[in-house]
């Protein structure tokens, strides 16, 4: 088994390293390799450093790595800052005429390849002819991502950088090649997400750009007229969780993508989703805050926000999905929760997993069902009662101009057939009707994952997108013999002590890990089990967090 290696792009924004990561991503995937990608970059846009790492083997990769293997420098700004991460057998790739002198230095004489504009692919083309990648295979990509008319010149580059790397001394042994690979997506998150959500029968989404949460309305836009969607950027966050909510009365499923400053402004309409009982959902693509904060950085600081966002009292779902393949399908588990039970229901994801690639195995569509929005007119008891009080708390939802029946809603408390009342006597009822719903949710809550002894001597709590770099962590220090453990939380509420708190009671020491400064999670635990962990390893500098930092921070 070789060791996966650590390939950083480093660059100013505008100079491309972005598209020619991704090129080089797809084209390390296409030939049979894991790869992991992890993005940074500053909220302008051109200039300030960027960097696009990728994380490659010949075995899954789970996480982000900090020791650098190959630098790609486009700038040599790259250098300066990245020098000191590289591994004592890396290499670093730039333009010769920056004159460096350490013997791991590639210099390549860009301005031979044409003109600067082209030198990304040039610095691309070097990488990836010293990695064994087959230039046919990845001009083969570089036309599907360009197209053909942009491609071309790009190509002619590739077609001069090969030969000339044959004439030259540079000698890495890095990559194994992989015989007969297997076929292989490279996604993101956010993409995996809006598939999800296509898959499950999505047909309306309002948004507000807010990044990170703009990629995935970008997606479903990018699907929208092959699958029969409406996405619709709106004046603000206002609108556009008012606008999916109505979408989602009159019949369409319906979704609303936002951050942590944008989700402030729909909290009203939050509540009005709960009385309304209409379903929605709702994604907060976290980032730090408070306010604008880092913009373009990633952390896990709204799991608190999220469970108590709304006024007065109603049930409620969240989901954190923690790899690219949680994202398809919890938000798949999301809208079909959202539909059984009218009302409400939370993904949270972050800037890290939005823009993290990642290779994953095919998804069969085929044999996915999608949500069917509404109750069956001929199967309900008459008179019809849009809210009429159940043992489960969930009412008859008629969708209205598809019956005959009258379909009654609005913002206020009501009686059982929708309409407006003050009766207080009723009141107390509704509530508890609508709460009764929460013992269905609770029912079918994803039980958070466990890996490893439950002898262990640590176990690592987690949730969300630090699943992997718990996860390498704790493969780390089991395979040095030092006894690891860890307990993935991907649904955070409803809360089920019976599913995790054995794992707690037992094991020698817990240590929960977050990208947040309070320890969301870990509070959440103790107000609801009584149980006090008190170990934490936390990050919120805006970076993810890493296996190398969870080993740091080990007391």
């Amino acid at each position: 088994m070789s060791k996966p290696i650590h390939i950083l792009i480093g660059g100013e924004a505008g100079q491309g390293l972005q598209t020619i990561g991704f090129i080089f991503s797809k084209a390390l995937v296409r030939s049979g390799y894991s790869v992991h990608v992890h993005q940074t970059y500053e909220s302008r846009v051109r200039g300030g450093h960027n960097t696009f790492s990728i994380r490659v083997g010949t075995q899954k990769i789970l996480a982000p790595e900090e020791r650098i293997d190959l630098l790609i420098a486009l700038n040599e700004e790259s250098l300066a800052i990245h020098r000191e991460e590289l591994s004592p057998t890396g290499f670093m790739i730039g333009n010769s005429d920056w004159n460096r002198k350490e013997k791991n230095w590639i210099g390549v004489p860009f301005k031979t390849f044409g003109e600067e504009i082209y030198w990304n692919t040039a610095a691309m083309g070097v990488a990836g002819g010293l990695l064994g990648l087959d230039q046919q295979r990845l001009g083969k990509v570089m036309r599907e991502v360009l197209g053909e008319e942009k491609a071309a010149a790009n190509l002619r580059v590739l077609e001069a950088i090969y030969p000339w790397l044959e004439t030259q001394p540079f000698e890495i042994d890095l990559l194994p090649p992989v015989a007969n690979p297997s076929p292989r997506l490279l996604m993101n998150g956010h993409e995996a997400l809006a598939l999800g959500a296509i898959s499950s029968g999505l047909k309306f989404c309002a948004f507000y750009p807010m990044s990170p949460s703009t990629s995935i309305a970008q997606t479903l836009i990018d699907w929208a007229k092959e699958m029969d969607l409406i996405v619709f950027q709106v004046e603000d966050e206002i609108a556009a969780i008012n606008m999916a909510i109505g979408a989602s009365y009159a019949g369409a499923p319906s979704m609303v993508p936002t951050s942590g400053g944008g989700f402030a402004l729909m909290v009203e309409a939050v509540s009005l989703s709960a009385i309304s009982e209409t379903p929605i959902v709702i994604v907060i693509a976290q980032r730090p805050g408070p306010a604008t904060g880092l913009a373009t950085r990633t952390e896990q600081g709204e799991l608190g926000f999220v469970l108590h966002a709304g006024h007065g009292e109603f049930p409620r779902a969240i989901f954190a999905p923690g790899t690219i393949e949680e994202c398809f399908y919890l938000t798949r588990k999301a809208f079909e929760l959202s539909e059984k039970y009218q009302g409400p229901i939370f993904i949270l994801t972050d800037h890290y997993i939005a823009d993290s690639y990642r290779d994953i195995d095919p998804i069969p569509v085929e044999a996915l069902s999608f949500v069917q929005p509404g109750t069956d007119p001929n199967q309900i008891e008459l008179p019809y009662l849009r809210y009429r009080i159940t043992e489960s708390g969930v009412s008859p939802r008629l969708l209205p101009g598809l019956s005959q029946h009258l379909v009654v809603a609005d913002s206020h408390e009501h009686t059982e057939d929708g309409h407006m009342t003050e009766n207080l006597k009723l009141r107390p009822k509704m509530v508890d009707k609508r709460l009764r719903k929460a013992q269905g949710l609770g029912s079918e809550v994803i039980p958070p994952t466990f890996l490893g002894n439950m002898d262990s001597e640590i176990l690592f709590v987690c949730w969300g997108s630090t699943k992997g770099s718990v996860q390498e962590a704790t493969l780390r220090l089991s395979s040095e013999g030092k006894g690891a453990s860890m307990l993935h939380f991907s649904q955070v509420w409803p809360m089920v002590p019976e599913q995790f708190l054995p794992y707690l009671k037992r094991a020698k020491k817990v240590i929960c890990v977050e990208s947040n400064a309070t320890g969301q999670l870990a509070q959440l635990i103790r107000r609801e089990t009584g149980f006090l962990i008190d170990h934490k390893i936390l990050r919120y500098d805006g970076l993810p967090i890493t296996p190398q930092y969870i080993l740091r921070n080990l007391d």
